[in-house]
């Protein structure tokens, strides 16, 4: 490829190709009349979507077709092309940018459009004026190393795909999918909700006390007993727990003694800053975004919003796994800090970082604002609420990575109860010092809100008496492992080395577009398709969903990508034994086999053992001796295999006919018993209406109503005609901000129960009192 080891002269005419429209229009700006910039939206060119765009017995030559969608953005570029004198590639800093700039520059050659043309890559880190024309004036060549990590893994993803796919559907049903990196995180989520349904509750108590000292009561903890030092399951019944309160009740008399008090002075450091994983992370905890938005929403940051008449990039690229910062913007954060926080806020030198990925390329930097000087309150007015959102968290984490830590004073005191055998512990914080605090903090996943609060003690010294107002014995049970959010998810797949940051979003949403997980309460359940898909990997293809495996081959595209290694012998060494265990597994496993469970369990009916099998409404109980025997039951027990049972006294509105309540896939409704002829349905528990007035057509009333994963929500009665619906409670008052007709209850574990606007640009909210939760007339 022809490129200049300088700088290309500015001629006449110059074109630049990005991928989307927002970014040509802010990058226009900045580089006048001389430059024509379009855009390629997205990638140009794909593998043909049949069998054999991927040859393995000719080192794996890939077939590819222009993307239909986007010819005519490739005849545009083309027709520019000829009139230009000099062609820059500024597709994305990372591989799928190499990629697309590769392939332009494929079909160009085809097409006889570069003769006599200077071609460079440009690659630019964010969407700034002295960025842009830095990056023009050093080109340089497109990197065939990132080129060939990027096909070897469209290669890997479609030799998966195009291979394992057709055997879900012989083998279980038509429509699945088996993904190279989707499998894997589908038996994350499977082998969480087993571990959940295996785990067994066992109780235990805890015996705590209200003390109070120089005015101030707090709590404390029984850590020993009779010289023994407590465990969790030292008292595990409530007979137990009540000998140990009336043995310490006559120990005590009403006072404990500080025995010790012990201080500490710690000190906790900022976070790093942004790379994607850690963004949709925070953004999910914090936003409630999903990793999908998040990336829309950053996407829109990074290529360009109009402030008031200009045209600017807000934050640098949100692909990354560095967590570098440039030294010029290292400068400006430090400047804003010493200015806007104070000189005592700002260490010494600035603060480093270490990346933990394995690929990061240090010349990349992390996602931070392109100028720390844009404030999120100045920038508020010209954008959207998730832009505002967005771009205010990553400022806040970027400002904050670069404070002085806060300094935290710790006090532990233990307090004797009569006995020097039985102690009292009461732990306190106080945050002397908030350093970076006053601006961020990191949130955690599954953190209860007793561990997250601090609590300040009084001034106790060694020999003090406090008074005992109460011991408590207080029942606990021990709890299953939380299901994955999306930033749980998305932390556990970096841990594995499962995909990269980049991908996560699509992973995600894959998995939900193929029906294998559900969502319920922001977390992942699996769906009984999903189970089933994951057994037959887990069981007949284990190599390829196995996580450590599945690590591997992402650090060898890695490699690929660093020049390290050739990407077809790569492709070769996964592809031979691969497609063997395809084929092996075609012949040898029956479909009763994959969709069958057997069950330790004798047929009520006719003694034959009975099986899990999987049916067109889920999984469920049935007799191996099907047709023969037509036993069934639902998962939960219930016999479905009985006669429906017959609505009383009713009959079907639209053929006479009796009504039944029949069993479906996610519950129980009344159905008409000359189904298929009469298709009448209707739910087996009416709707509540909230008498509150749609405030989409004005004319219907908003129904509490349950989801198929029974999760309540509220939508007009006039639906289908009309579509609105919403999840939390409605209440019948103007939004005093923008002015919309209701608002709705919301409950926070942080702010608790507010009323707030449903409109999602509207950010209005107020504290309200629990009582109010009932008044939706």
């Amino acid at each position: 490829m022809p490129a200049e080891a300088g700088f290309f002269e500015l001629m006449s005419k110059n074109l630049v190709i990005v991928e989307s429209p927002a970014k040509a229009k802010t990058i226009k700006k900045y580089l006048g009349k001389e430059f024509d910039v379009l855009a390629s939206y997205g990638h140009v060119r794909d593998l043909l979507p049949k069998e054999g765009a991927v040859d393995p017995a000719h080192d794996f030559a890939m077939k590819y077709r222009v993307i239909e969608k986007n010819a005519r953005h490739v005849d545009a570029i083309a027709k520019a092309l000829k009139k230009a004198d000099a062609l820059y590639l500024a597709t994305d800093p990372d591989r799928e940018g190499e990629a697309i700039s590769w392939h332009l520059l494929e079909i160009l050659k085809n097409r006889k459009l570069l003769k006599d043309k200077k071609v460079g890559r440009v690659v630019f880190h964010e969407i700034t004026k002295r960025a842009i024309e830095e990056a023009i004036q050093h080109p340089r060549e497109i990197s065939q190393d990132l080129v060939d990590a990027q096909q070897a893994r469209r290669a890997l993803d479609y030799l998966v795909g195009f291979n394992l796919s057709p055997l879900l559907w012989k083998k279980i049903r038509r429509g699945l999918s088996a993904g190279r990196v989707q499998s894997p995180a589908l038996r994350l989520i499977v082998e969480r909700e087993e571990e959940i349904e295996r785990f067994q509750s066992r109780e235990y108590w805890t015996i705590e006390a209200d003390v109070a000292a120089k005015g101030q009561q707090f709590p404390a903890k029984l850590s020993h007993f009779e010289g023994e030092k407590l465990a969790q399951f030292s008292i595990t019944d409530e007979k137990r727990a009540r000998e140990v309160e009336r043995t310490l009740e006559q120990a005590a008399g009403g006072k404990l003694q500080v025995v010790k008090v012990e201080k500490k002075q710690r000190r906790r450091n900022p976070a790093a800053p942004f790379t994607t994983s850690t963004l949709q992370q925070e953004a999910a905890r914090k936003l409630g975004f999903t990793a999908q938005r998040t990336m829309r929403t950053a996407q829109q940051l990074y290529e360009g919003v109009d402030i008031g008449g200009e045209t600017l990039g807000l934050i640098t690229y949100m692909r990354t796994d560095s967590v570098n910062l440039a030294q010029e913007a290292l400068e400006e954060i430090r400047s804003l800090i010493g200015k806007r926080y104070g000189k005592e806020n700002l260490p010494n030198k600035p603060r480093t970082y270490k990346t933990k990925a394995k690929n990061a390329q240090e010349a990349h930097e992390a996602i931070r604002p392109t100028s720390a000087q844009r404030l999120p309150e100045q920038l508020k007015n010209h954008l959207s609420s998730d832009q505002f959102r967005l771009y205010e968290l990553i400022w806040k984490r970027t400002i904050a990575c670069q404070m002085i830590h806060a300094t935290i004073d710790t006090v532990s005191v233990e307090m004797q109860a009569g006995d020097p055998g039985n102690l009292f512990r009461a732990t306190g914080s106080t945050v002397v010092s908030p350093g970076f605090m006053s601006v961020y903090q990191e949130d955690k996943d599954d953190v209860k809100e007793s561990e997250e609060k601090e609590r300040l003690l009084p001034p106790l010294k060694e020999g003090d008496t406090v008074d005992l107002l109460a011991i408590r014995p207080e029942q606990h049970f021990t709890e299953p492992p939380p299901r994955y959010t999306e930033a749980s998810l998305v932390k556990a797949l970096e841990e594995y080395g499962i995909g990269r940051p980049s991908t996560y979003a699509s992973i995600i949403s894959t998995l939900k577009n193929r029906e294998y997980v559900e969502m319920d309460r922001k977390r992942f359940i699996p769906t009984d398709v999903g189970r089933v898909v994951n057994r037959f990997l887990t069981e007949h293809f284990t190599r390829y969903v196995d996580y450590h495996f599945t690590a591997h081959l992402e650090d060898e595209l890695d490699e690929i990508s660093r020049g390290e290694r050739a990407w077809i012998p790569v492709l070769r060494e996964f592809w031979e034994p691969f497609i063997e265990l395809v084929k092996e597994k075609e012949s040898s496993v029956s479909r009763k086999d994959v969709t069958q469970e057997a069950l330790d369990e004798a047929c009520p009916k006719c003694g034959k053992p009975l099986a899990i099998r999987l049916g067109r409404r889920g999984r469920f109980i049935g007799c191996t001796a099907f047709p023969e025997c037509d036993y069934t039951r639902n998962l939960n027990g219930d016999d479905s295999s009985s006669e429906p049972e017959v609505v009383e006294g009713r009959s079907c509105p639209e053929c006479n006919s009796p009504l039944l309540i029949r069993q479906g896939r996610y519950g129980k409704f009344i159905g008409c018993s000359s189904y298929p002829d009469c298709k009448y349905i209707e739910p087996l528990e009416k709707p509540e209406d909230t008498g509150v007035t749609c405030p989409q057509c004005n004319q219907g009333t908003l129904f509490k109503r349950k989801s198929r994963s029974g999760k309540t929500f509220y939508s007009c009665s006039r639906y289908p005609d009309c579509t609105y619906a919403i999840w939390n409670e409605p209440v019948a008052e103007p939004c005093p901000s923008c002015g919309w007709p209701i608002l709705t209850i919301k409950t926070t574990k942080k702010r608790g129960t507010e009323k707030v606007c449903p409109q999602k640009d509207c950010r209005f909210a107020e504290p309200c009192e629990i009582e109010e939760m009932a008044n939706t007339g």
